[in-house]
């Protein structure tokens, strides 16, 4: 059982896929009940479609794994910047709300 449990967290943690993403840095927050997480939004431009509600703006969720990197993301909300990331498998609770880990920003303006 003991090693199922490792296996799985190791599992779930594996790093998927690394990438960037450019766009508007339109939020970031600390939230949660038990777990507080940061969390951040950028917007990428665009539109997309929701079945219930039309027409939505092409936003998306990401995960900050550190305060130190909640902290510089804080000063670029509003600005066109490209970020960094790495996708695992699947964010334990205590992580964050997504499964994808935002590790650096840059500046577009």
């Amino acid at each position: 059982m003991v090693l199922f449990v490792i296996l799985y967290f190791l599992f779930t943690n594996f790093t998927y896929s690394e990438g960037t993403r450019t766009g508007h840095l339109i939020k970031t927050s600390k939230k949660g009940y038990f777990f507080k997480t940061y969390e951040g939004q950028l917007n990428l431009g665009g539109f997309g479609t929701d079945q219930s509600t039309g027409i939505m703006g092409n936003v998306w969720d990401f995960s900050i794994e550190d305060e130190a990197m909640y902290q510089k993301i804080q000063g670029f909300e509003g600005e066109k910047v490209t970020v960094s990331y790495k996708e695992i498998n699947k964010a334990m609770p205590w992580q964050g709300k997504t499964n994808y880990f935002v590790y650096d920003i840059k500046s577009k303006q």
